[in-house]
């Protein structure tokens, strides 16, 4: 295990574990200014009176009720209890500590994340937008919410300033807030405030937030670059010093972060979408402040990432696979579309970064585009076609004139990864998700939910004698990375296959084709000791196993070895398509004892 973990330093990098220790050390040691600074926020309204008006269609979610993590409602229409969890509706004990005193995981309060998501201001963006519609209690709404919020959650003190994060996630919702009611140029001395004390709790900790090479850095940045030029703007001459910040670690974020094929580092569709909506709300930004453009290369990168979305995006219902980590977070919700909908993103990024729309039929995910102030394109993006980001490690097939979609994912770790999903496949057919990814369901809700959840029981892969592909050395840490070997994609014959050996010595490799009728997978696999089993994750339908032959309607999955099976069952599952929802589905499994190849057909 020792030898792992110094492995496992060495791939995280010298330089942001360097970056670690210094941060953690000063904070320690009341060296980081963060220990330092103080701010007001003056008294006043954050947003004037709405001068002109639009007749856009509003996102009603927090309309006369509560919504968090895209699931969770409440018919409750006054001010959220900021210090209490939404998920475990425990309080926290001492909500005016100092932010850096308060630990990340509190196992009476449980999951932060439950604090922390009223306080992301989706609802912020929702108001302005019934506002600007002609409602004007909707913005004498707003201005009490942020005024109770301010009330609660005074300047460093509480766990809602934990977060560089969480902070900057703010600063953009407000951006977007004021550009809805059209008053980012002209924003209130409140509201300035509010955005300055901001970036000096941002500023202070962007070295730990680059280490961590995920979306930490990209949101960080963002809001340092939006509310640096926000100030300079209004007036105030600190801003410069966060907006050059800012704008130098964007650039940087996409340069180091996003691949060239468009994969982002943290191997999740989820946190893919995050990272795309913060760079299109810097982008969206810099347009309205008449801003200096980014470069070409982070346009380049920005292109490539709206491409990867748009092909892993379902035309029929804008689902994708829930590939990696899925914190539940959904930024930027100008639309009333179900939280596992990609497709306002995906046009948005497209108009900005491709110049062309994704989708050419009308709906609501062109609604972005109409609350920000943006031209639809009128050039279409091609239709979505096989690929292979060879750089993240994802091979894609598709038939039935594209109403087929398999996705199988290889072990392409340039960066740490989450999951023990080598080898995954998800399969989809006319928007409904067949062969399916167990998701995450929390970061701190139990040692047996992140073991599960983030372990290879929950992907449609094999498990060599009931062990995980690679250890987990902390909650967030996995040791002895896969290597993928035997890369083979083609296109015509609409076939792939990778491998790869762990560290046990254990080989897997798994061939994949799609036509339009079948989806053929072959596992062949050897060095394991005990026992391997394969699974499939399935639809919620009832199914019918009979020998090796599992069916369900018009749907058959055919079971076929060159080794004797010892087992082949129906049991149940756990899933998480939203944060901290779980629910159960049927999973196949299949088990041998000795090495050889497994075959499975899936009539469809």
């Amino acid at each position: 295990m020792i030898i792992t973990k110094v492995k496992t330093i060495f791939s995280l990098g010298i330089v942001n574990l360097g970056r670690v220790f210094i941060y953690r050390a000063s904070v320690k040691l009341g060296l980081n200014s963060v220990k330092k600074i103080s701010a007001n926020i003056d008294k006043g309204v954050f947003f004037r009176e709405v001068t002109t008006e639009t007749n856009l269609p509003v996102n009603t979610q927090w309309l006369n009720q509560q919504c968090f993590f895209g699931w969770i409602y409440k018919s409750k229409t006054e001010a959220p209890y900021w210090h209490q969890s939404v998920l475990t509706h425990k309080f926290v004990k001492k909500p005016m500590q100092p932010w850096w005193s308060i630990s990340d995981f509190d196992n009476e309060l449980g999951d932060i994340k439950g604090v922390w998501e009223a306080s992301r201001f989706d609802w912020a963006i929702s108001f302005a937008q019934d506002a600007a519609v002609g409602n004007k209690e909707a913005l004498i709404k707003l201005n009490d919410w942020l005024a109770d919020w301010c009330k609660n959650n005074p300047p460093y003190l509480g766990i809602n300033w934990k977060c560089g994060q969480e902070a900057s996630i703010r600063v953009m919702h407000l951006a977007m807030t004021a550009i809805i009611l059209k008053q980012h140029l002209t924003p209130t001395l409140t509201l300035i405030s509010f955005i300055r004390a901001h970036l000096q709790r941002i500023l202070p900790t962007i070295s730990y937030a680059m280490a961590q090479d995920n979306n930490h850095g990209t949101s960080e940045a963002a809001a340092l670059f939006i509310g640096g030029s926000w100030l300079t703007c209004s007036g105030d001459s600190t801003g410069d010093k966060y907006y050059k910040k800012g704008r130098k670690w964007l650039e940087n974020r996409a340069k180091r972060l996003i691949e060239r094929d468009g994969s982002f580092s943290q191997y999740s569709t989820t946190y893919h979408r995050v990272m795309l909506d913060t760079f299109s709300m810097a982008e969206v930004w810099r347009a309205q402040l008449n801003l200096k453009p980014f470069s070409q290369h982070l346009y380049t990168k920005l292109s490539a990432a709206s491409s990867w979305l748009y092909q892993m995006t379902q035309f029929k219902n804008g689902d994708v696979p829930n590939l990696g980590a899925n914190d539940g977070a959904r930024l930027l919700p100008l639309t009333a579309t179900d939280y596992r909908d990609f497709r306002p993103s995906v046009q948005l990024a497209a108009a900005l970064f491709l110049k062309k729309r994704a989708y050419k039929e009308k709906g609501e995910y062109n609604l972005p585009l109409s609350w920000l102030g943006l031209t639809l394109p009128k050039e279409l993006l091609s239709k979505q076609i096989d690929f292979n980001f060879e750089q993240g490690g994802y091979l894609g097939l598709r038939a039935r004139k594209n109403k087929a979609f398999a996705m199988l994912s290889y072990p392409k770790f340039h960066f740490r990864p989450s999951q023990s999903d080598a080898l995954h496949v998800d399969f989809w057919l006319d928007g409904k998700n067949l062969l399916r990814d167990g998701g995450t369901f929390s970061y701190n809700a139990g040692e047996q939910y992140i073991s599960y959840y983030g372990g290879t029981e929950s992907h449609n892969t094999v498990m060599f004698d009931h062990k995980d592909q690679m250890p987990r050395l902390s909650r967030f840490l996995l040791g002895d990375w896969l290597e993928a070997k035997e890369i083979y994609w083609n296109k015509e014959s609409k076939s792939c296959q990778a491998s790869y050996i762990d560290h046990r010595g254990n080989k897997h490799q798994r061939k994949v084709s799609l036509t339009d009728d079948v989806l053929l997978v072959k596992d062949t696999f050897s060095g394991f000791k005990k026992s391997a089993i394969l699974r499939w994750r399935l639809a919620a339908v009832d199914w019918q196993l009979n020998d090796n032959v599992l069916t369900s309607g018009d749907q058959v999955i055919k079971i076929s070895a060159d080794i004797p099976i010892v087992r082949i069952d129906l049991i149940k599952g756990k899933e998480s398509r939203y944060y901290y929802q779980e629910t159960t589905i049927p999973v196949l499994e299949i088990e041998v004892e000795q090495a050889g190849s497994i075959i499975t057909e899936y009539q469809y």
